[in-house]
């Protein structure tokens, strides 16, 4: 399949907080202009990055929606939707639906360690049940479940699973996936440091934690690689590796936060049992943010 509509840099949305925890709209709302500024090519609201973990039900759909409200349909929204209950992932997918987003993110369950025939099951209902694009989340690091090829195999047919973000960083399984299941659904990378090297594989975007800080960029690059021009590809991400390393010293997405903190998109708020960038890794943030040129307020 070719679905353009999910291509290139998806930025894996930072949620900006009040000290308090609570959602800090307005820091929400020029965020997202940034993004439509920059050529992001898609929103990825209420993933890993955004801290979904930690928000209930009712305000994580709200702030689906305001996501959805601010973009105005300039660009797709994507909702972090996925759960280790079937049904929650069920209710959460169908209400991000009727809000108005244009696919769900779904990562594999977590803490509940379900076998492969239990992957599998819980993906096909959720999309049988919900008429919406969606695309499957596979990182294990986070989990402790893995999503193995041969499952994907078994997913990849189903007409609304429309793509998978693998956030393993194995250029092997990344090329297995590409080469096997392309024609089915699209493959996008989870993780920044190995990016550019599966969208020149074949993969054709990025679901990314440095697109929050170097959005214009990181389309770029993805544009490149996704055409096939690595030297155009390699030159731009020369210029972000030291991003790639120095926003995930801590735990995503302590660091990202921090740096758009200091970007002037909200404060160093962040909720347990997330707390705010340790501060001997300061300077190995502001460092890389300010020879890549970052605007730090």
């Amino acid at each position: 399949m070719d679905n353009g509509m999910f291509h290139g840099s998806m930025v894996a949305l930072v949620t900006p907080m009040h000290e308090n925890g609570d959602v800090d709209e307005q820091a929400l709302e020029r965020l997202v202009g940034f993004h439509l500024e920059n050529d992001t090519d898609a929103i990825v609201v209420m993933g890993t990055t955004g801290e979904s973990a930690t928000f209930a039900y009712a305000e994580h759909i709200q702030v689906i929606k305001q996501v959805v409200n601010y973009v105005g349909g300039a660009i797709p929204v994507i909702a972090g939707t996925g759960a280790n209950s079937t049904k929650e992932a069920i209710e959460l997918t169908a209400a991000a639906k009727q809000v108005g987003v244009d696919a769900c993110l779904l990562v594999t369950p977590y803490y509940n360690k379900p076998t492969q025939e239990g992957l599998y099951q819980h993906h096909k209902l959720i999309a049988e049940t919900v008429a919406i694009p969606q695309i499957l989340y596979n990182v294990p690091s986070r989990t402790g479940c893995d999503m193995l090829p041969e499952t994907v195999a078994r997913l990849a047919p189903i007409a609304n699973i429309v793509g998978l973000k693998e956030a393993t960083g194995d250029l092997k399984r990344a090329q297995q996936l590409v080469e096997c299941y392309s024609d089915d659904i699209d493959i996008y990378s989870g993780d920044d440091g190995t990016a550019m090297e599966l969208m020149l594989l074949g993969g054709k975007g990025d679901i990314s934690v440095v697109a929050n800080v170097a959005p214009a960029e990181m389309h770029a690059m993805c544009k490149a690689a996704i055409a096939g021009d690595r030297e155009t590809a390699m030159a731009i991400n020369a210029r972000l590796e030291a991003l790639h390393h120095a926003l995930f010293v801590e735990a995503n997405p302590i660091p990202a936060k921090w740096a758009l903190h200091k970007m002037g998109y909200g404060s160093q708020g962040i909720r347990l049992p997330l707390t705010a960038l340790n501060e001997k890794y300061h300077d190995t943030v502001l460092k890389a943010m300010q020879e890549f040129g970052v605007n730090i307020r």
